[in-house]
């Protein structure tokens, strides 16, 4: 008998999705529009911020973050070397360097020692990255920010309904930039959005992704009084994004449940660690990672029980576009070769979190 797939995530949807693009077809009007400010709002008031500005992915974002924040071509950003490539790419797309430090052993999120170390005359910005879901060191970035006169640009990508000290990761910088992908607690296929209350930050960014529009425009006869591009997230995307809103919390507190088990599964198991979550401070995963001895055989001994892991990211600074030596890096040339998400999929039953968890502890023995 087949072994049942038990996988590391899959996208949900709620069965609201179908008449909400209807809705959006019917009208005839299927780009962005009053859908998308639907959108803005609801989440804006959902995180506790003034503006939201969507966009077409995380990664436009944080590019549209940075660029209204007035950084360019000849500045430099601090990046994380543990993130996905995309916060680097985004920086790139300013026309800026980003600069890669080491990160915390224990959090896996931005060292603030090294973040500061690596500050130079030409720095802008500092781009904090919420591995997982778990909160980088907000007090010790913005006082770094404050003291070097600096703005902070948070990628919350992994943070959908994450807290700490009471606040959503996301709203503790000038900006804070969300995902809407396949594998975050909810889709709208591709998509982004960013935080501010910076309502001066929020109408440049809305004229940087609307071709220098301060307005939404016409397509013909329109001032164009800025240069812009064009990121815009369409009523459609939105439709399904306004549809999977009502989801975000029981969602997010299914994996807060999830990594509970996961806790309970684990106690004691020689050979693998899980950098946790601080679930009392409002902490909320958007999936659960570990730290294993001998990863890669561990992966193949669970696949082999159709159960499905994500090994990390590659740190940064050894893909071919950021390559630098290893030894600026220690912690995330150690770490990443034994990091994980264990399955986190939000339809996954108790007895498949107990299920993983007993191959792991079979593993190990």
């Amino acid at each position: 008998m087949a072994l049942k797939r038990i996988p590391w995530w899959e996208p949900a949807l709620t069965g609201a999705e179908d008449d909400a693009v209807l809705g959006v077809l019917r009208s005839n009007y299927l780009n962005e529009g009053d859908v998308t400010t639907a959108f803005e709002r609801r989440m804006a008031g959902l995180f506790g911020s003034r503006h939201a500005v969507a966009s077409t992915s995380g990664t436009t974002a944080i590019f549209l973050a940075l660029s209204g924040a007035g950084v360019g071509a000849g500045d430099e950003v601090i990046v994380p070397d543990v993130t996905f490539i995309a916060t680097a790419n985004a920086v790139r797309l300013t026309g800026a360097t980003p600069v890669l430090v080491d990160v915390d052993p224990r959090t896996l999120n931005i060292d603030p020692v090294q973040a500061e170390r690596a500050i130079t005359p030409r720095t802008k910005a500092i781009v904090p990255v919420h591995v997982s879901g778990r909160a980088a060191d907000m007090p010790a970035m913005l006082a770094i920010a404050e003291r070097r006169g600096l703005a902070v640009v948070e990628d919350a990508a992994e943070a959908l309904m994450s807290r700490s000290r009471g606040r959503a990761l996301g709203t503790f910088g000038l900006a804070g930039c969300l995902s809407f992908s396949p594998n975050k607690t909810i889709t709208t296929g591709q998509g982004g959005m960013v935080l501010t209350d910076d309502e001066a930050l929020a109408g440049r960014m809305r004229a940087l992704k609307d071709h220098g529009r301060p307005v939404r425009g016409t397509g013909g006869n329109d001032e164009h009084p800025a240069l812009g591009f064009n990121f815009k997230l369409t009523n459609l995307q939105s439709a399904i994004g306004l549809a999977q809103a009502d989801a975000l919390e029981p969602r997010a507190a299914r994996l807060r449940q999830l990594f509970r088990l996961y806790c309970d599964g684990l106690r004691g198991v020689a050979g693998i660690t899980l950098p946790g979550f601080d679930l009392d401070g409002g902490e909320s995963p958007q999936w659960i990672d570990a730290v294993a001895e001998r990863r890669d055989a561990l992966v193949e001994h669970l696949r082999s029980r159709n159960m499905h892991c994500r090994p990390f990211w590659f740190p940064i600074h050894t893909q071919a576009s950021y390559r630098q030596a290893d030894a600026a890096f220690p912690n995330s040339t150690r770490l990443m070769p034994k990091a994980l998400w264990l399955p986190s999929a939000m339809s996954l039953t108790d007895a498949d979190v107990a299920a993983v968890c007993a191959a792991i502890r079979e593993f190990y023995a």
